[in-house]
């Protein structure tokens, strides 16, 4: 039988939920944006910056973003 390895790597583990964090990150900015509307081609650049962009186009959408989404009253 083989040694099995049971330590715990802290930087292992780090850059582990930093990878899981973006991509949910990414997910949740690529699900609002289709969702919602926005004037003109900005859900199309939105879309383009965080596919293409996605840790950066995410950051940004969140900050500038979604404050550019037409509101449904």
């Amino acid at each position: 039988m083989g040694k099995i390895n049971t330590e715990f790597s802290l930087g292992l583990f780090t850059w582990q939920a930093i990878i899981i964090v973006s991509v949910l990150l990414w997910m949740y900015c690529l699900l609002d944006i289709l969702k919602n509307k926005f004037e003109q081609n900005d859900k199309l650049i939105w879309i383009l910056l965080v596919i293409f962009l996605p840790t950066l186009g995410s950051i940004l959408y969140l900050s500038i973003g979604r404050n550019k989404k037409i509101k449904n009253n």
